[in-house]
């Protein structure tokens, strides 16, 4: 098949890799270069270094619905665009322009999660199972009919960042299968559930300021989801303290909400139920340790976090 592949971040690379092994990808549409780090340099999107190794044309449009970009997309031809983690919303007239229409590869088990961020929340939610769909792009948001599915279960330790490079492969080899089940026309839309439809909102860093009050098992999952970015986070002595990684202690709380219980091998805090009982931390301006190797090298002041 002739194939327009639309996406951005490194999410979308193993799904462009994929299809260039078994189609013709007459080009990739990514947002952007944006300037990074200290010195501001521009820098590829993840989806444009791949497309510039496999030596397929790139194309940067500042808005995909400015009706000049449509036109470059209608000389192209193709038979079918492939979106995943593109980035812009798609014209109505992009929509109904492929043989095939446009196929969304999104990172969750539609109807649920739809939005920017189903792969973290996933975490922060509880749920058991994930997973990825294939389904028929439509003008509202993920809201097309689905074609397929690739269901995984969450291990108890899944963070955010565990969770996005599984799904990242399993949204890579579904596209495959359903652009086979395009060309033999074995295709079954299955129209989505409104009712069932829950909404994953945009990650911000705010998020990851840790609430004490609340049960411990809740924050342990925050503490996940928001690994690696934008992470979890308190404040000892007066600095920023980011939580990589912790365990719930199941007890009874006698003292108040982020309480330093423990500070000779262990810290555990209290919390609204239960005690959270740190593993991994990072103190600001330091470096990212184990609780152990932290009390060996930090005296405490503060009796509580988030002062």
């Amino acid at each position: 098949m002739r194939v327009v592949f639309m996406g951005t971040p490194d999410f979308s690379v193993p799904a462009l890799e994929k299809i260039a092994q078994k189609h013709q990808v007459a080009a990739v549409v990514t947002q952007q270069d944006r300037p990074k780090g200290r010195g501001h340099k521009m820098q590829f999107t993840p989806v444009k270094e791949k497309a510039i190794e496999l030596d397929i044309p790139v194309f940067q449009p500042d808005r995909v619905r400015n009706s000049e970009f449509v036109d470059i997309l209608k000389q192209l031809a193709p038979d079918v665009i492939v979106v995943i983690a593109f980035g812009q919303l798609l014209s109505k007239e992009i929509l109904d322009l492929p043989k095939y229409g446009c196929i969304n590869v999104h990172a969750s088990l539609l109807p649920k999660y739809r939005g920017a961020a189903p792969i973290q929340w996933a975490v922060i939610d509880g749920e058991e199972f994930s997973g990825v769909t294939t389904m028929y792009m439509a003008e509202g948001l993920d809201t097309g009919d689905i074609i397929d599915k690739t269901i995984i279960r969450l291990d108890k330790k899944e963070t955010g960042g565990s969770l996005f490079d599984k799904l990242s492969i399993k949204g890579g080899e579904l596209i495959l299968k359903t652009l086979e089940q395009l060309e033999n026309n074995t295709v079954k839309r299955i129209p989505q559930n409104e009712e069932a439809s829950t909404y994953a909102g945009k990650i911000t860093k705010e998020l990851g300021h840790i609430d004490f009050r609340k049960p411990a098992v809740e924050i342990e999952r925050l503490i996940r989801g928001l690994n690696p970015w934008p992470s979890a986070f308190t404040f000892l002595d007066g600095k920023v303290l980011k939580i990589w990684d912790a365990d719930v202690i199941d007890e009874p709380v006698k003292e108040e909400p982020g309480t330093i219980c423990k500070k000779n091998k262990s810290l555990q805090v209290a919390t609204g139920e239960g005690y959270l009982d740190i593993k991994e931390l990072q103190l600001e301006g330091k470096k990212r340790m184990d609780v152990t190797s932290f009390l060996n090298g930090y005296q405490m002041h503060a009796v509580q976090l988030g002062e």
